[in-house]
């Protein structure tokens, strides 16, 4: 089992590629009036009827008011480029964006402001598609904060990851199997960031939480047949890297935010399967198994 399981992890390798869609933007503040440039990648418009007016009506600063808007194709890119106005000067700025909404929910937005010296960066998904941009420079500790907060909430609101470190507590047969496991579990989706962009090619919009939910309804098997197996540390490496792919598009504070929520929900949950008798145990597993399945069909018709 272990070495087909293998297998298929080495045959999908190579389209762990594009692990998100990512588009990219800057905002150029001058007094009451300011410029957006927008560029995005032509294969993912390809299912979007009027792109040149769809992009920039998911996109609003604050109360600016869009006065002029144009945009073409560049190099295999979508550029737009936009001009607004807003009612006064202005020092920082609430910007919404969600592109998530008409390219794929995994879609990611990376903005870069500026004002003159001052900038600020923001990154918006599905999951935070509002920021404020300052025409400051923010400090270390404000970024970095500001980076880790979203890298936690990315941690607890993914089910099949949660599921997933139900799994590895199951799994863990003694405490320090359990810290075991939990490290070669973080550091295959570190190990992801160095992987992924190497990868050339496009990933399906759905493959990597209907993967990651294939991987709860592996380690659920797994403890159910093979319960006394040794080396189960290479396996969990291995889905390690599966579930790195979920943050590997975003900067490594954000993963740092993740892995320090994961790693107190391991320990916790490590902790409360220690008090479960033995035979219990099973229970567990066939509950895991059965989400992970269902998780995993949910996916593939969402």
């Amino acid at each position: 089992m272990r070495s087909s399981v293998a297998g298929l992890v080495l045959g999908v390798a190579p389209v762990w590629a594009h692990v998100v869609s990512l588009s990219t933007g800057e905002l150029s503040v001058d007094g009451p009036t300011a410029v957006y440039e927008l560029r995005m990648p032509m294969f993912e418009l390809a299912h979007i009827t009027h792109p040149e007016t769809a992009l920039l009506d998911h996109i609003r600063f604050d109360d600016a008011h869009r006065t002029s808007a144009s945009c073409h194709e560049e190099d295999g890119s979508y550029a737009c480029r936009a001009t607004y106005e807003f009612s006064g000067l202005v020092d920082r700025l609430d910007v919404e964006c969600t592109f998530f909404q008409i390219t794929v929910p995994n879609h990611i937005h990376i903005l870069t402001a500026s004002q003159g010296a001052n900038g600020d960066q923001a990154v918006f998904d599905q999951s935070f598609p509002r920021a404020e941009v300052r025409f400051r420079p923010p400090s270390r500790f404000e970024t970095v904060a500001r980076e880790a907060a979203a890298g936690i909430w990315r941690a607890v609101a993914s089910p099949a990851g949660l599921l997933f470190l139900l799994g590895l507590a199951i799994a863990s047969r003694t405490r320090q199997e359990g810290v075991l496991l939990a490290a070669m579990f973080l550091a295959g989706e570190w190990v992801m960031r160095l992987i992924a962009p190497r990868i050339p090619w496009p990933l399906p919009p759905r493959f990597i939480e209907a993967a990651m939910a294939l991987s709860v309804a592996y380690l659920a098997v797994e403890i159910l047949l093979l319960p006394e197996a040794g080396r189960r540390w290479v396996i969990v490496l291995g889905l390690g890297l599966l579930h790195g792919l979920y943050f590997a598009g975003f900067p490594a504070t954000y993963l740092a935010g993740a892995a320090a929520t994961q790693v107190i929900l391991i320990a916790i949950m490590v902790a409360a399967a220690r008090q479960l008798p033995k035979v219990w145990r099973a229970r567990p597993a066939w509950a895991l198994l059965s989400a992970g399945l269902a998780w995993f069909a949910w996916r593939l018709v969402r």
